[in-house]
């Protein structure tokens, strides 16, 4: 072999070596579709935060909130997950009152940020004579996959508003895509309730066309049968900006709020990397706010105080308040506790 190869072959394995001593440190995180704004957010976390932290972020599409704490408690490699309030909330509590297996799931997890409100969407046909959430009372509703935030959501309102939960024969649990299929062809669907920050990707590729198919429920908070829900969730509005295609006028809805949370790790690399992780969040916030998904600009750098049972992870907060020692303290509402009595299938506790 001729010394000129040998140096060749010397200087590419030179240059494979810096290149695996540069790769990032190979974590993941769990959103919900791969449409939807808990994925978006993922992509602009590996995007613009990771590599300064020297991670290397896959970013998981799962079936929602309740899927992704199970994740996070026992997928290798998963380090984040984006979980809705009112279902950590619920394994929260279905924890605090049993040593079974929600408690087993939820006790060692950890809040790094809470992020932003996620809207309610509640698409019926356009010609049905529903106009409000209220009005669901008896339709056929599905409430997205089963270990969602959506069918979480779905039940849970569906029960404050009526006293009870959806009947077995009137719910299901299609994707969002499918049920919004059947909604205007088949007709077996009349209620598809999407959980997505808007713009919700899903929504928001909707031709202009799609208004001669499909409209929005509003909720209306001064009606009785929506009052009781207001203890968990809160009213927002859906920006006609957010659908230019669909709106005219805004109009108000339902929102719950969503938390970045991780696993109370305390080996010595990944906290590292976790306090690395921190650092640079803060460092790059401003980037994901002019250039990420819209719903950054509702993020604040803040750690409020939490709910009993819902704690911080220490290397990540201790560079957070760090970051934010000389900045105004964050105001948000911790989310609401509430019985989750009759909820067991849809966190997905029950095989």
């Amino acid at each position: 072999m001729s010394f000129s190869r040998l140096w060749r072959m010397a200087l590419a394995a030179i240059a494979l070596g810096a290149a695996a001593a540069h790769a990032g440190v190979p974590y993941k995180i769990a959103t919900a579709d791969a449409k939807g704004t808990y994925f978006a957010i993922g992509n602009d976390l590996a995007k613009v935060v990771m590599p300064g932290a020297d991670i290397d972020l896959e970013v998981m599409p799962t079936d929602g909130s309740a899927a992704n704490i199970k994740l996070l408690r026992y997928e290798p490699g998963v380090k984040f997950a984006i979980v809705q309030a009112d279902v950590y909330q619920a394994f929260v509590d279905r924890g605090a009152s049993n040593k079974g297996e929600a408690s087993r799931m939820i006790r060692p997890l950890r809040v790094i940020l809470p992020l932003y409100n996620t809207e309610i969407h509640y698409i019926v046909r356009a010609d049905s004579p529903m106009n409000y959430i209220d009005d669901i009372k008896g339709a056929k509703i599905n409430g997205g996959l089963v270990g969602s935030g959506a069918a979480f959501i779905t039940n849970t309102l569906y029960r404050m508003m009526f006293g009870n939960d959806i009947p077995e024969a009137q719910a299901s649990f299609l994707p969002n895509a499918e049920a919004l299929g059947k909604l205007v062809t088949d007709k077996s669907v009349d209620v598809v309730v999407v959980a997505a920050g808007q713009p919700a990707p899903i929504v928001a590729n909707m031709k202009p066309e799609a208004q001669k198919l499909i409209k929005f429920l509003k909720f209306d908070p001064k009606n009785p049968a929506s009052q009781s829900s207001l203890k968990v969730y809160t009213p927002a509005v859906i920006r006609a900006t957010s659908y230019p295609a669909l709106l005219k006028e805004d109009f108000t809805t339902v929102a719950v709020g969503a938390f970045l949370v991780t696993y109370d790790y305390n080996l010595g690399s990944t906290v590292e990397s976790m306090g690395k992780f921190a650092r640079s969040l803060c460092q790059n916030f401003a980037t994901l706010q002019e250039k990420g998904h819209p719903k950054w600009k509702e993020v604040r750098l803040a750690l409020p105080e939490l709910n009993p049972g819902w704690t911080y992870y220490p290397p990540t907060s201790r560079e957070l308040r760090n970051c934010i020692a000389n900045s105004t303290k964050g105001q948000r509402a911790a989310p609401s506790r509430k019985d989750c009595a009759t909820e067991e299938r849809i966190l997905g506790l029950c095989q």
